[in-house]
């Protein structure tokens, strides 16, 4: 098969848009790589913007979206496997696999082929780390020196207290630590990076969080709690689940959640690109399209420089 086509960016940067443009044009299917688009009825919070994978009157698959109940949990073990048969379908069909998402950790783990996700759970470690503050928990991390620490991904606080997990295993069993920091080789792949300056990634963050509360994010979190998904559920999933659960339950007022609830998603997108040139010093080349043209001439530019791409890959071979 051919290289993955790779299209990745922070949180509010247009992902989606362009990747079923750039299906449309290559006969692709979306592989989704977002941690949270997994489940289903958590549409508005996790922006899967579906009226976007229609283009020309035309459906675009996508897979690994709406396959999970809201309340189920889900690891990047279990993504590395929904994404080989997913992948082996695509191909399968003849189609192009486009793969879609700002989940640095899942999408490091396709081209890299770590299994740190193989690691069992320590419920002794997590229920002595749950009552830290983030900070607390960023220095206990920071403590450790194993083979995983340059690549977790610590972007929200149930990320960060897995990899201060994943970590401990790991200095406890140095001879998984060496095996795992020279991993089986990922999927080959050509990326592409979708970013603005900050000014304008910050405006787009406002008006998107402020358009969804206003048309129906509210409503979308009051029809999970009406369903019994608990308000822990809830609150594992981060930023908007969190934040609205919080104000739905009366901790929060409306205007306190709004604040507190744009100031993560303004972090979140920092620390997403953070990981993201991370990637970059790890050898990961990105090519980074510029911000301001719209979707239909970057995705022709994509497809050329893909295509292109692609001839001089399969030569190498």
């Amino acid at each position: 098969m051919k290289p993955l086509l790779i299209i990745l960016g922070p949180t509010a940067s247009g992902k989606t848009s362009l990747a079923t443009q750039v299906c449309s044009l290559i006969n692709g299917e979306v592989i989704s790589a977002d941690s949270r688009q997994i489940y289903r009825d958590m549409d508005i919070g996790t922006g899967k913007d579906l009226h976007e994978y229609t283009v020309n009157g035309h459906r675009v698959p996508y897979h690994l979206i709406d396959i999970r109940d809201a309340g189920d949990k889900y690891n990047v073990n279990q993504f590395q496997k929904d994404f080989k048969i997913a992948y082996q379908e695509i191909g399968q069909r003849g189609a192009t696999a486009v793969v879609c998402g700002g989940t640095g950790f899942y999408l490091h783990a396709v081209l890299s082929g770590h299994a740190f996700s193989e690691i069992p759970v320590n419920d002794a470690l997590r229920g002595s780390l749950e009552i830290l503050t983030v900070d607390e928990l960023r220095q206990s991390f920071a403590k450790f020196d194993t083979a995983y620490k340059d690549l977790a991904d610590t972007t929200t606080r149930k990320r960060l207290i897995r990899a201060i997990e994943i970590s401990q295993f790991l200095t406890e069993h140095p001879e998984k630590n060496l095996e795992m920091s020279n991993p089986k080789p990922g999927y080959e792949a050509i990326i592409y990076g979708l970013d603005s300056p900050v000014e304008v990634r910050r405006e787009r963050i406002s008006k998107r969080l402020t358009d969804r509360l206003e048309n129906g994010l509210v409503e979308e979190v009051q029809a999970l709690l009406a369903r019994g998904i608990s308000p822990e559920q809830l609150i594992y999933y981060g930023l908007e689940y969190k934040f609205l659960t919080l104000y739905l339950t009366g901790e929060m007022t409306y205007n306190e959640m709004k604040l507190k609830l744009e100031t993560e998603i303004h972090r979140f997108a920092k620390r997403q690109m953070t990981f993201f040139r991370k990637m970059e010093k790890d050898g990961f080349v990105i090519n980074w399209l510029n911000y301001d043209k719209d979707a239909g001439k970057q995705a022709s530019f994509v497809v050329k420089h893909y295509e292109e791409a692609t001839k001089k890959f399969i030569k190498v071979l």
